[in-house]
Protein backbone atom coordinates (compact mmCIF):
# COMPACT_ATOMS: atom_id res chain seq x y z
CA UNK A 1 0.00 0.00 0.00
CA UNK A 2 1.09 3.12 -0.87
CA UNK A 3 1.20 5.39 1.91
CA UNK A 4 1.94 9.17 0.31
CA UNK A 5 -1.09 11.07 0.32
CA UNK A 6 -4.18 12.09 3.70
CA UNK A 7 -6.43 13.13 0.45
CA UNK A 8 -6.82 9.81 -1.30
CA UNK A 9 -7.11 6.56 0.89
CA UNK A 10 -7.98 3.91 -1.58
CA UNK A 11 -7.73 0.76 0.70
CA UNK A 12 -10.11 2.60 2.41
CA UNK A 13 -12.82 3.34 -0.71
CA UNK A 14 -12.62 -0.17 -1.72
CA UNK A 15 -12.74 -1.36 2.02
CA UNK A 16 -15.79 0.71 1.73
CA UNK A 17 -17.21 -0.45 -1.51
CA UNK A 18 -16.94 -4.54 -0.51
CA UNK A 19 -18.32 -3.59 2.76
CA UNK A 20 -21.69 -1.92 0.96
CA UNK A 21 -21.91 -4.67 -1.30
CA UNK A 22 -22.13 -7.02 1.62
CA UNK A 23 -24.01 -5.02 2.96
CA UNK A 24 -26.83 -5.48 0.36
CA UNK A 25 -26.42 -8.99 0.42
CA UNK A 26 -27.64 -9.48 4.04
CA UNK A 27 -30.34 -7.25 3.49
CA UNK A 28 -31.36 -9.42 0.47
CA UNK A 29 -31.08 -12.84 2.70
CA UNK A 30 -32.94 -11.27 5.58
CA UNK A 31 -35.52 -10.43 3.47
CA UNK A 32 -35.75 -13.54 1.82
CA UNK A 33 -35.91 -14.86 5.50
CA UNK A 34 -38.26 -12.75 7.07
CA UNK A 35 -41.03 -13.76 3.71
CA UNK A 36 -40.10 -17.18 3.19
CA UNK A 37 -39.88 -15.95 -0.48
CA UNK A 38 -36.87 -15.52 -2.65
CA UNK A 39 -39.45 -13.62 -4.74
CA UNK A 40 -41.47 -11.43 -2.96
CA UNK A 41 -42.00 -8.55 -5.49
CA UNK A 42 -41.39 -8.19 -9.52
CA UNK A 43 -38.17 -5.71 -8.28
CA UNK A 44 -36.71 -9.27 -7.29
CA UNK A 45 -36.84 -10.97 -10.32
CA UNK A 46 -39.44 -9.48 -12.74
CA UNK A 47 -39.75 -12.16 -14.97
CA UNK A 48 -40.40 -14.96 -12.13
CA UNK A 49 -42.98 -12.84 -10.25
CA UNK A 50 -45.23 -12.14 -13.46
CA UNK A 51 -45.46 -15.92 -13.72
CA UNK A 52 -46.11 -17.00 -10.19
CA UNK A 53 -48.96 -14.09 -10.18
CA UNK A 54 -50.31 -15.15 -13.16
CA UNK A 55 -50.45 -18.83 -11.73
CA UNK A 56 -52.02 -17.08 -8.33
CA UNK A 57 -54.81 -15.97 -10.32
CA UNK A 58 -55.54 -19.25 -12.06
CA UNK A 59 -55.55 -20.83 -8.22
CA UNK A 60 -57.73 -18.37 -7.32
CA UNK A 61 -60.16 -18.92 -10.10
CA UNK A 62 -60.02 -22.38 -9.35
CA UNK A 63 -61.76 -21.99 -5.80
CA UNK A 64 -64.67 -20.54 -7.69
CA UNK A 65 -65.01 -23.74 -9.12
CA UNK A 66 -64.63 -25.84 -6.58
CA UNK A 67 -67.79 -23.71 -5.08
CA UNK A 68 -69.80 -24.15 -7.56
CA UNK A 69 -68.70 -27.93 -8.23
CA UNK A 70 -69.17 -28.25 -3.97
CA UNK A 71 -72.93 -26.44 -4.74
CA UNK A 72 -73.78 -28.61 -7.32
CA UNK A 73 -72.37 -31.95 -5.39
CA UNK A 74 -74.78 -30.99 -2.08
CA UNK A 75 -78.21 -30.53 -5.12
CA UNK A 76 -77.50 -33.51 -6.22
CA UNK A 77 -77.32 -35.46 -2.84
CA UNK A 78 -80.30 -34.13 -1.91
CA UNK A 79 -82.07 -34.75 -4.80
CA UNK A 80 -80.86 -38.47 -4.67
CA UNK A 81 -81.88 -38.46 -1.09
CA UNK A 82 -85.13 -37.29 -2.14
CA UNK A 83 -85.58 -39.09 -5.36
CA UNK A 84 -85.47 -42.23 -3.62
CA UNK A 85 -87.48 -41.43 -1.03
CA UNK A 86 -90.03 -41.08 -3.67
CA UNK A 87 -89.08 -44.78 -4.73
CA UNK A 88 -90.01 -46.41 -1.76
CA UNK A 89 -93.20 -44.62 -1.37
CA UNK A 90 -93.97 -46.28 -4.97
CA UNK A 91 -93.21 -49.24 -3.28
CA UNK A 92 -95.56 -48.77 -0.97
CA UNK A 93 -97.87 -47.40 -3.38
CA UNK A 94 -97.69 -50.75 -5.35
CA UNK A 95 -98.59 -52.37 -2.52
CA UNK A 96 -101.88 -51.03 -1.75
CA UNK A 97 -102.83 -51.24 -5.69
CA UNK A 98 -102.11 -54.71 -5.34
CA UNK A 99 -104.27 -55.60 -2.33
CA UNK A 100 -106.74 -53.28 -3.61
CA UNK A 101 -107.04 -55.51 -7.16
CA UNK A 102 -108.63 -58.27 -5.27
CA UNK A 103 -112.36 -58.18 -6.06
CA UNK A 104 -113.30 -59.81 -2.89
CA UNK A 105 -112.40 -57.08 -0.09
CA UNK A 106 -114.88 -55.55 1.78
CA UNK A 107 -116.31 -52.25 1.25
CA UNK A 108 -114.52 -50.70 4.13
CA UNK A 109 -110.96 -52.80 3.85
CA UNK A 110 -111.21 -50.99 0.47
CA UNK A 111 -111.75 -47.72 2.05
CA UNK A 112 -108.92 -48.01 4.00
CA UNK A 113 -106.37 -49.05 1.30
CA UNK A 114 -108.22 -46.15 -0.74
CA UNK A 115 -107.12 -43.60 2.05
CA UNK A 116 -103.67 -45.08 2.77
CA UNK A 117 -102.66 -44.93 -1.08
CA UNK A 118 -103.95 -41.41 -1.30
CA UNK A 119 -102.12 -40.07 1.85
CA UNK A 120 -98.85 -41.89 0.27
CA UNK A 121 -99.63 -40.44 -3.35
CA UNK A 122 -99.87 -36.75 -1.26
CA UNK A 123 -96.79 -37.74 0.59
CA UNK A 124 -94.73 -37.81 -2.99
CA UNK A 125 -95.41 -34.49 -4.36
CA UNK A 126 -94.79 -33.09 -0.24
CA UNK A 127 -91.04 -35.09 -0.83
CA UNK A 128 -90.66 -33.41 -4.23
CA UNK A 129 -91.32 -30.13 -3.12
CA UNK A 130 -88.88 -30.20 -0.32
CA UNK A 131 -86.19 -31.62 -2.72
CA UNK A 132 -84.24 -27.78 -2.90
CA UNK A 133 -81.06 -26.87 -2.07
CA UNK A 134 -79.73 -23.26 -2.35
CA UNK A 135 -82.74 -22.72 -4.40
CA UNK A 136 -81.86 -25.35 -6.78
CA UNK A 137 -84.32 -28.13 -6.79
CA UNK A 138 -83.54 -31.15 -9.85
CA UNK A 139 -87.23 -32.63 -9.32
CA UNK A 140 -90.24 -30.31 -9.66
CA UNK A 141 -89.74 -29.08 -12.97
CA UNK A 142 -88.11 -25.90 -12.12
CA UNK A 143 -84.52 -26.54 -13.38
CA UNK A 144 -85.34 -27.82 -16.93
CA UNK A 145 -81.54 -26.66 -17.50
CA UNK A 146 -80.67 -29.57 -15.27
CA UNK A 147 -77.40 -27.64 -13.20
CA UNK A 148 -74.37 -26.15 -14.86
CA UNK A 149 -71.64 -26.55 -12.87
CA UNK A 150 -68.36 -24.54 -13.38
CA UNK A 151 -65.84 -27.08 -14.80
CA UNK A 152 -62.61 -24.53 -15.13
CA UNK A 153 -61.00 -21.39 -14.93
CA UNK A 154 -62.73 -20.73 -18.82
CA UNK A 155 -66.19 -20.97 -17.86
CA UNK A 156 -66.68 -24.37 -19.04
CA UNK A 157 -69.75 -26.80 -17.13
CA UNK A 158 -70.53 -29.60 -16.42
CA UNK A 159 -74.37 -29.94 -16.54
CA UNK A 160 -76.49 -32.78 -14.51
CA UNK A 161 -79.68 -32.92 -15.72
CA UNK A 162 -82.98 -32.14 -13.95
CA UNK A 163 -85.60 -35.64 -13.66
CA UNK A 164 -88.79 -34.16 -13.46
CA UNK A 165 -90.59 -36.66 -10.50
CA UNK A 166 -93.86 -34.66 -10.10
CA UNK A 167 -96.93 -36.81 -10.23
CA UNK A 168 -98.41 -36.98 -14.01
CA UNK A 169 -95.54 -36.39 -15.40
CA UNK A 170 -93.61 -38.49 -17.75
CA UNK A 171 -91.44 -40.11 -15.49
CA UNK A 172 -93.77 -40.61 -12.45
CA UNK A 173 -97.54 -41.06 -14.34
CA UNK A 174 -99.09 -41.76 -10.62
CA UNK A 175 -101.54 -38.76 -11.20
CA UNK A 176 -102.72 -36.35 -8.41
CA UNK A 177 -106.07 -37.53 -8.75
CA UNK A 178 -105.10 -41.63 -8.74
CA UNK A 179 -107.31 -43.56 -6.53
CA UNK A 180 -107.97 -47.51 -6.00
CA UNK A 181 -111.60 -47.48 -5.21
CA UNK A 182 -112.45 -49.99 -7.07
CA UNK A 183 -110.55 -52.85 -8.56
CA UNK A 184 -110.70 -51.49 -11.48
CA UNK A 185 -109.06 -48.39 -10.77
CA UNK A 186 -106.83 -50.35 -8.77
CA UNK A 187 -105.29 -52.51 -11.53
CA UNK A 188 -104.97 -48.76 -13.27
CA UNK A 189 -103.00 -47.57 -10.45
CA UNK A 190 -101.05 -50.75 -10.18
CA UNK A 191 -99.67 -50.50 -13.90
CA UNK A 192 -99.06 -46.61 -13.38
CA UNK A 193 -97.05 -47.82 -9.89
CA UNK A 194 -95.13 -50.67 -11.67
CA UNK A 195 -93.89 -48.44 -14.78
CA UNK A 196 -93.17 -45.37 -12.53
CA UNK A 197 -91.02 -47.55 -10.08
CA UNK A 198 -88.88 -48.41 -13.23
CA UNK A 199 -88.76 -44.62 -14.76
CA UNK A 200 -87.30 -43.33 -11.41
CA UNK A 201 -84.97 -46.05 -10.69
CA UNK A 202 -83.73 -45.18 -14.20
CA UNK A 203 -83.35 -41.23 -12.78
CA UNK A 204 -82.03 -42.12 -9.85
CA UNK A 205 -79.09 -43.85 -11.82
CA UNK A 206 -78.84 -40.96 -13.81
CA UNK A 207 -78.28 -38.62 -11.20
CA UNK A 208 -75.90 -40.84 -9.11
CA UNK A 209 -74.06 -40.81 -12.53
CA UNK A 210 -73.76 -36.92 -12.53
CA UNK A 211 -73.03 -36.74 -8.50
CA UNK A 212 -70.12 -39.18 -9.12
CA UNK A 213 -69.44 -37.04 -12.08
CA UNK A 214 -69.11 -33.90 -9.90
CA UNK A 215 -67.45 -35.49 -7.27
CA UNK A 216 -64.71 -36.95 -9.34
CA UNK A 217 -64.00 -33.55 -11.20
CA UNK A 218 -63.96 -31.79 -7.96
CA UNK A 219 -61.03 -34.01 -6.63
CA UNK A 220 -59.04 -33.69 -10.05
CA UNK A 221 -59.87 -29.74 -9.16
CA UNK A 222 -58.54 -30.27 -5.95
CA UNK A 223 -55.43 -31.66 -6.96
CA UNK A 224 -54.95 -29.48 -10.00
CA UNK A 225 -54.95 -26.57 -7.34
CA UNK A 226 -52.80 -27.88 -4.88
CA UNK A 227 -50.16 -28.70 -7.96
CA UNK A 228 -50.56 -24.74 -9.13
CA UNK A 229 -49.95 -24.08 -5.43
CA UNK A 230 -46.73 -25.91 -4.79
CA UNK A 231 -45.30 -24.64 -8.55
CA UNK A 232 -45.70 -21.58 -7.43
CA UNK A 233 -43.83 -22.12 -4.35
CA UNK A 234 -41.28 -23.28 -6.38
CA UNK A 235 -40.65 -20.35 -8.16
CA UNK A 236 -40.77 -18.06 -5.45
CA UNK A 237 -39.97 -19.84 -2.37
CA UNK A 238 -36.50 -19.44 -0.34
CA UNK A 239 -34.63 -22.23 0.64
CA UNK A 240 -34.35 -21.18 4.31
CA UNK A 241 -31.73 -24.12 5.56
CA UNK A 242 -29.70 -22.49 2.35
CA UNK A 243 -30.28 -18.83 3.11
CA UNK A 244 -29.60 -19.22 6.87
CA UNK A 245 -26.27 -20.90 6.12
CA UNK A 246 -25.49 -17.85 3.53
CA UNK A 247 -26.83 -15.10 6.86
CA UNK A 248 -23.92 -16.72 8.65
CA UNK A 249 -21.56 -16.36 6.08
CA UNK A 250 -22.26 -12.79 4.98
CA UNK A 251 -22.64 -11.89 8.92
CA UNK A 252 -18.71 -12.88 9.39
CA UNK A 253 -18.20 -10.94 6.16
CA UNK A 254 -19.72 -7.61 7.46
CA UNK A 255 -17.44 -8.25 10.50
CA UNK A 256 -14.61 -8.30 8.83
CA UNK A 257 -15.56 -5.68 5.88
CA UNK A 258 -16.03 -3.35 8.74
CA UNK A 259 -12.56 -4.30 10.50
CA UNK A 260 -10.82 -4.13 7.19
CA UNK A 261 -12.38 -0.21 6.67
CA UNK A 262 -11.12 0.90 9.93
CA UNK A 263 -7.60 -0.73 9.21
CA UNK A 264 -7.82 1.19 5.91
CA UNK A 265 -8.75 4.88 7.67
CA UNK A 266 -6.13 4.27 10.25
CA UNK A 267 -3.18 3.66 7.81
CA UNK A 268 -3.03 6.74 7.26
CA UNK A 269 -1.72 7.77 10.57
CA UNK A 270 1.36 6.20 9.67
CA UNK A 271 2.45 8.96 7.97
CA UNK A 272 2.84 10.90 11.18
CA UNK A 273 5.29 9.67 12.00
CA UNK A 274 7.64 11.07 9.13
CA UNK A 275 7.13 14.64 11.20
CA UNK A 276 8.43 13.93 14.60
Amino acid sequence: MALNSVNTNNGAMIALQNLQATNRELDTVQNRINTGKKVNSAKDNGAIWAIAQGQRSEISALNAVKDSLDRGASAVDVSLAAGESVSDLLVQLKEKALAATDSSLTTAARSALNEDFKAIRDQITTVVNNAGFNGVNLLNGSQTAGYRALANTSGTTITVQDEDLRLGGTINTVTATMSIGTATLAATALTAVNGSIDRVSASLARLGTGAKSLETHRSFVGKLSDALEAGVGNLVDADLAKESARLQSLQTKQQLGVQALSIANSSTSILLGLFR
